[in-house]
C-alpha cells in the first residue's frame, strides 16, 4: 500500500474504486484497458469507448501559482492535461483518431474568475488545433463550468471523450503473452510537437508531489489548497518554493510540477497504422505508476530491468525523504508513462516511431511467465529490485 499517499487522502492503486465496480458488466472487450461497448450507430463492426478523467489536484498547483504571479497561461495546461489523461487511454484499446471531446469545470466563483476559464477554453483549443495539425482529429462538444463553491474550494478541470473503434482494429491487453517486450515512451524531453521542456510529471501523484516539494509557508498562506482531513504534518513540508529552480532541471519547480501532460497520440497511431497486429497491448501509466500493467493479461510477470534514469522532478521528491523508493514506483510514471508489449522483431520500429517526433524510446523489459496464477510484475530501477502482485 502507498502509505505516504493514503495519508494525504489519495490512492494509487484505488482498490476500492474496482472492488466497487467489479461487479458491472465489463463490455465487449473484458481484458482491454478501456471499456468498449457496442457502437451507438448500430454498426456490428464497430466498437465505442467513452471515457472521463481529469486533471485532479495539478490545478491547485496552477492555483498557487496564479495567486503567486497573476500568469493565466497555467490554467492553459489544465485543460491538455484533462485531455490527454482522456485521449492517451482511448489510444490503449487502438482509437487513434475521431475524439469528441466534452469538458466540465467545477469552481469556486470567489476565487476563480471567468479570466482563469477562458484560459481553461483557450488550452482546450490550442491542444485540439495541435493534434489536428499532426493528422488527429479532435472535436470539441463544449462542456459545463459549475459554481460549487460549497463543494469546491478552488477549480476542478475534468473531461469526456468519446470514440469509435473498428472492432478488428481494438487493443486488447488482455492478449499480452510471455515472450514480448515492452518498449517505454519517455515522459521527459522534449517532443516536436511541445512549447518546451517536460518534466514527465503528467497529472498523476500531484497530491503527493506537492506536499513533499513545496514549503510548509504555503499552507499558512492558502489553506484552501489542501484538505482539513489531512494531518497537518503531512501539509506542505517540502523544502521548495515554486520559483526555486528544480535540481538538475532547467526549469523551476513550479514550472516541473506544471509540465503540461505529454500526449503520445501522433506516435501510437504510427505504430498502429504499421504494425497492429503485432502490439499485444498498450498501457498508460497513470493510476498505479509502474505497477498498473498487473491490471492486464492472465499468468504473466512484467519484468522492467531497464527503465529510463529516474527524471530530476521524481528524483527531488525521493530525495525528500518523505516516500520510499518503493512507493515512488506505485505513484509516479518515474520516466516513461506509455507501455507499448509487442513481439521481439517490431520493437525497433516501436522506437523509430517514437524518435520520429523526438520522444524518447527503449525495450524497458519483457514478459514472462508468473510462478503463480497471479500477475506480477518486478521493476529494476535506481539500484534496488522491488516486486509487486496483483
Amino acid at each position: 500500500m502507498a502509505e505516504s499517499y493514503r495519508s494525504r487522502g489519495a490512492s494509487a492503486d484505488k482498490a476500492d474504486v474496482h472492488a466497487a465496480v467489479g461487479g458491472l458488466d465489463p463490455g465487449l472487450f473484458p481484458g482491454a484497458f478501456c471499456k468498449l461497448v457496442p457502437d451507438p450507430a448500430g454498426d456490428p463492426g464497430w466498437a465505442a469507448v467513452l471515457h472521463a478523467d481529469g486533471a485532479g489536484t495539478k490545478s491547485l498547483v496552477a492555483y498557487l501559482v496564479h495567486r503567486e504571479t497573476g500568469r493565466l497561461d497555467v490554467f492553459e495546461g489544465l485543460a491538455q492535461d484533462a485531455a490527454v489523461m482522456n485521449v492517451d487511454d482511448a489510444l490503449c484499446v487502438g482509437a487513434t483518431d475521431g475524439f469528441i471531446l466534452s469538458n466540465a469545470i467545477a469552481r469556486n466563483a470567489h476565487r476563480i474568475d471567468g479570466a482563469v476559464i477562458a484560459a481553461i477554453v483557450r488550452g482546450y483549443r490550442r491542444f485540439a488545433d495541435d493534434l489536428g495539425a499532426l493528422g488527429v482529429d479532435v472535436t470539441l462538444a463544449g462542456g459545463e463550468t459549475a459554481d460549487v463553491g460549497d463543494l469546491v474550494q478552488t477549480l476542478v478541470v475534468d473531461s469526456t471523450l468519446f470514440a469509435r473503434v473498428r472492432r478488428d482494429q481494438v487493443v486488447d491487453a488482455s492478449r499480452v503473452r510471455p515472450g514480448q517486450v515492452i518498449v517505454g515512451l519517455a515522459s521527459t524531453g522534449r517532443a516536436a510537437y511541445e512549447r518546451g521542456e517536460n518534466s514527465g510529471i503528467a497529472a498523476n501523484g500531484l497530491t503527493l508531489a506537492r506536499h513533499v516539494l513545496l514549503r510548509h509557508d504555503y499552507a499558512e498562506r492558502y489553506p484552501e489548497t489542501y484538505a482539513p482531513t489531512v494531518a497537518r504534518e503531512h501539509v506542505y513540508r517540502g523544502r521548495f518554493r515554486l520559483e526555486d529552480a528544480l535540481p538538475g532541471a532547467a526549469m523551476t519547480v513550479g514550472d516541473a510540477l506544471l509540465s503540461p501532460t505529454r500526449t503520445y497520440a501522433p506516435i501510437v497511431k504510427t505504430i498502429l497504422d504499421g504494425d497492429r497486429g503485432a502490439i499485444g497491448g498498450i498501457v498508460h501509466c497513470t493510476g498505479g505508476g509502474q505497477t498498473k500493467c498487473r491490471r492486464f493479461g492472465r499468468g504473466v510477470h512484467y519484468v522492467k530491468s531497464d527503465p529510463f534514469p529516474v527524471p530530476p522532478v521524481f528524483r527531488a521528491i525521493l530525495e525528500s525523504g518523505a516516500v520510499p523508493a518503493r512507493e515512488m514506483y506505485q505513484v509516479f510514471n518515474m520516466g516513461h508513462r506509455m507501455e507499448v508489449y509487442c513481439d521481439p522483431p517490431v520493437a525497433d520500429r516501436v522506437v523509430a516511431a517514437a524518435e520520429k517526433f523526438g520522444v524518447g524510446a527503449r525495450v524497458v523489459g519483457e514478459v514472462r511467465r508468473s510462478a503463480t496464477e497471479r500477475n506480477r510484475v518486478t521493476i529494476v530501477g535506481d539500484g534496488q529490485e522491488f516486486t509487486f502482485e496483483a
